[in-house]
């Protein structure tokens, strides 16, 4: 069952006691962070290190310097393969405006990456300081002109659908067909390529697709060999993993990861 958390903006009453707030917290490896839910719409920024978030809906995968945003009442949670330096804003609902009312991977431009540390640098903000009403409407700004990244996978909603996901979730590197995993978890073979279709908007092999690309992705922002990634996200060969990447995200692995800029969670100066 989802927790749910109280408000970090609003006192017992109801009261506003600020617009936005921010908390910073590194995470050692091997660490989730149970399914909860929030009033507040929230920002997840990693300075370093993968998340990998989960809901009802489905996964999103969060490299080093990308950040998600989760609307306010979704229920989510957090787990990190490696050490992560995470950043969280949490906003009144309706502060930022015209974003998907969905939970989105968003490209993190320098600018932002610098307005999210320095936020960071304030418990809480107030649109009624002067100074903490400019960062805040820059970092609305700048969300609304982040793109998105193809770094999430929906869920089947179900029950053998799922299984199938849950299985498939418990051993990326599973070879299994799917007429195979359709015998260990019920259901046709038919009827389960129509319930992905349906509910996911994607065939059974476009979704594993997808999930062992996410997987690969995990594995090598938590510092893994390609080929160790590859392996363990049932590709037959790197090759095949890094053709898949390059579609996805228009660079091998090696080139993306390494495109990153040096993370750093100082704040910028005069703050």
């Amino acid at each position: 069952m989802s927790q749910k958390c109280h408000s970090i903006l609003r006192d017992q009453s109801g009261r506003l006691l600020a617009h936005a707030a921010s908390v910073s917290h590194d995470f050692p490896g091997s660490h989730t962070i149970p399914e909860h839910d929030h009033p507040e719409d929230q920002l997840l920024y990693a300075c370093c290190g993968v998340m990998t978030l989960r809901t009802p809906h489905g996964l999103w995968v969060v490299p080093p310097l990308r950040a998600v945003w989760i609307p306010a009442g979704t229920p989510h949670s957090v787990s990190f393969p490696a050490p992560v330096s995470m950043r969280t804003l949490y906003f009144a609902p309706g502060l930022v405006k015209k974003l998907p009312s969905r939970c989105f991977v968003m490209n993190v431009s320098p600018l932002l990456t610098q307005l999210i540390l320095h936020a960071c640098n304030f418990k809480r903000l107030h649109r009624t300081n002067p100074k903490e009403r400019r960062i805040l409407a820059m970092i609305a700004d700048q969300l609304q002109d982040a793109g998105t990244l193809p770094l999430q996978l929906p869920n089947p909603s179900d029950p053998r659908a799922l299984r199938i996901v849950e299985a498939l979730l418990a051993d990326p590197g599973d070879e299994r067909t799917l007429q195979q995993l359709c015998k260990a978890c019920g259901g046709s073979k038919r009827t389960i390529q129509r319930l992905f279709l349906t509910e996911t908007k994607m065939s059974f092999a476009k979704w594993r697709q997808q999930f062992r690309i996410l997987h690969g992705m995990r594995l090598v922002a938590s510092g893994e060999k390609v080929t160790a990634a590859a392996l363990a996200s049932g590709y037959n060969s790197p090759s095949a993993f890094i053709s898949m990447f390059r579609k996805q995200l228009g660079t091998t692995p090696n080139r993306y990861f390494s495109a990153l800029p040096e993370p750093s969670s100082r704040p910028v100066a005069g703050s």
